[in-house]
């Protein structure tokens, strides 16, 4: 059993709320299960390179969504944890899930801009130890009504963030990258690991790392929630240069059956980024990627069984 999910554009020029809306519910009609945005505070050059402006905050742009959608889970691929004061982040992250019903998928990275770092007046070296901190911390904001914390980044005495959020013990914490580092983090923290862009056989080959650093904090192997990029073609796409997720139905099939081979719970599917690769103009892009996921909903996955076909 598979559950499938989508990342959204959340950026750009051509990006609107109601493009944002449309994309979200098309996704829900056709059956998918989660849909994901990401996360930038501020837009420094290397940053706006990347992900032009504007880029809409993910927890606002979430918990209007929730208002706007019945079903389909919805989530951070990734927040970025040092951004936030985690007192700031709890309390969010446990109103959404209220407003949602108990839909957050709450996951969580260290980012990767210096130069959005800097602007934040934040550690860039400390992003890590931060983020291990920041964790600690909201979790226990998750599930206890009054906390004192002690760290090296936050420290304070009897604070509550109530209401606390619906699901319990908290909202499924997914921990993305993929140095060792966030393996690690996974192992420790996470309800999932939340890698990107590779395929079965390169996540087979990370899980000792992922499965050590469980053992060592004594907590289960956490799951495996892999994203990658999906980008259905006419013909078959050459096997050395494919990334997995691009390719025929047949070839995509075979990727997505390679992961369930290793009892991934969810999959979450890029569709802009390969439409940006190719032909497709941004403005274009919920029109083109919501044909791909119906495509696909039709020839590949069975959502409401949770499989494929």
């Amino acid at each position: 059993m598979v559950k499938i999910g989508v990342n959204i554009l959340n950026y750009g020029a051509d990006t609107t709320p109601e493009g944002i809306e449309t994309w979200v519910r098309g996704a829900e009609e056709l059956g998918y299960h989660l849909a994901m945005i990401s996360d930038h505070v501020t837009q420094p050059p290397e940053v706006a390179g990347v992900f032009p402006a504007p880029f809409y905050d993910p927890f606002t742009t979430l918990a209007w969504l929730a208002g706007r959608t019945t079903t389909i889970e919805l989530g951070t691929t990734v927040v970025v944890l040092p951004y936030r004061h985690p007192l700031q982040t709890a309390r969010v992250t446990a109103n959404l899930d209220r407003f949602s019903g108990g839909r957050l998928v709450f996951g969580v990275g260290v980012g990767w801009s210096r130069q959005e770092y800097e602007a934040l007046g934040i550690d860039f070296a400390a992003r890590g130890r931060i983020t291990d901190e920041y964790l600690t911390c909201i979790k226990e904001h998750w599930t206890q009504p009054v906390v004192s914390f002690r760290g090296e980044h936050a420290a304070y005495s009897d604070i509550t963030t109530g209401p606390a959020p619906v699901r319990r013990p908290h909202p499924p914490v997914w921990v993305g990258g993929l140095s060792d580092a966030a393996l690690r983090r996974a192992g420790r923290f996470g309800d999932a690991w939340h890698p990107y862009t590779l395929g079965a056989d390169a996540i087979r080959e990370r899980l000792p790392v992922l499965e050590a650093a469980a053992e060592a904090a004594g907590r289960p192997t956490p799951a495996v929630t892999p994203r990658i990029a999906l980008h259905l073609t006419e013909r078959p796409v050459d096997p050395a240069s494919r990334l997995p997720g691009h390719g025929s139905v047949d070839q995509v099939r075979a990727d997505l059956a390679a992961l369930a081979e290793l009892d991934v719970p969810y999959v979450v599917l890029d569709t802009f980024l390969s439409s940006y690769a190719g032909p497709v103009p941004p403005e274009e892009s919920p029109r083109h990627d919501l044909a791909q996921l119906e495509t696909a909903a039709e020839r590949i996955f069975d959502l409401p069984g949770e499989t494929l076909r």
